[in-house]
């Protein structure tokens, strides 16, 4: 192949290493943590909320993880009780970015789970397919969240807008940990519903509580504009809380990205054959 035509090939794959994509990824260090009062006992490792959360339960009661069936192990869990506090750091840069699914930017992944209500008779015999009214089990946290660009100021995310943790929505472990669930979504609009009513619902989801940097305040209450975070902080002011993990979304170039970048291959395509025809 003549190398002129390789050029355009070669121009496309380096744009797109210029594009604005974050992958997957988890929190990888524990910074502070402090049990509180009143946590699950033995659930006090904090670094295993941190890599990926839970796709399955090993051992003999386990399995995959789904809304029915969430993560319970002190393997994948640790505890937050009252007046508790889990701060972790990520090595790459939480971006803010409006290009994100439903403007989030991160979730918090814990161990709440679809109440079954039709699986099971008396004699705990099965009479049909699992599904829930929408009601949760696990969920009893009133928690706090905040972020921090560099590890010493925090910012607390308005707690008007921020979702509790441990609660919506549960984690579905044969989802995508970097896509957020629609967060208008109610317990309301589960019920009835089946696992694979549930799987339509997330859209491809994992699940977990869904965060957005906008709702960054400070001390006064005012909005603050973070372009990027690294740590995230999560408080129990009541109840208890588990976690198993975090997770940052995955951007996508914004449409507008994509069509410069197709009409400048375009171009490039045209004056390479230009430039073959006159050769």
């Amino acid at each position: 192949m003549h190398s002129a035509s390789l050029r355009p090939a070669l121009l496309l794959t380096a744009s797109l290493a210029t594009l604005p994509v974050v992958r997957a990824q988890y929190a990888s260090s524990v910074v502070d943590f402090n049990a509180g009062t009143g946590g699950s006992a033995g659930y006090d490792n904090p670094s295993t909320a941190l890599g990926e959360p839970s796709r399955v339960t090993e051992g003999p009661f386990g399995g995959p993880v789904d809304p029915f069936a969430p993560p319970y192990l002190n393997s994948q869990l640790v505890s937050i009780g009252a007046g508790g506090s889990l701060t972790v750091r990520f090595d790459a840069p939480i971006l803010n970015h409006a290009a994100n699914p439903f403007g989030l930017d991160f979730m918090v992944f814990g161990n709440s789970g679809f109440a079954v209500t039709n699986a099971y008779d008396e004699n705990f015999e099965p009479i049909g397919t699992p599904a829930t009214d929408g009601s949760l089990f696990g969920s009893e946290a009133v928690t706090r969240v905040s972020v921090s660009t560099d590890g010493l100021t925090f910012f607390t995310l308005s707690p008007e807008l921020a979702p509790g943790i441990d609660a919506l929505f549960p984690t579905d472990g044969s989802g995508d940990f970097s896509r957020p669930v629609d967060p208008t979504l109610t317990t309301a609009q589960f019920a009835g519903l089946t696992l694979e009513g549930i799987r339509a619902q997330y859209g491809g989801s994992a699940g977990g509580a869904g965060f957005d940097l906008g709702w960054a305040r400070d001390a006064s209450g005012a909005p603050v504009t973070l372009d990027s975070i690294r740590f995230i902080r999560v408080e129990v002011t009541g109840g208890k809380a588990e976690i198993d993990g975090f997770s940052a979304v995955a951007t996508v170039p914004e449409p507008g990205t994509w069509a410069l970048l197709g009409a400048g291959l375009a171009g490039l395509l045209w004056n390479s054959r230009r430039r073959s025809g006159r050769s």
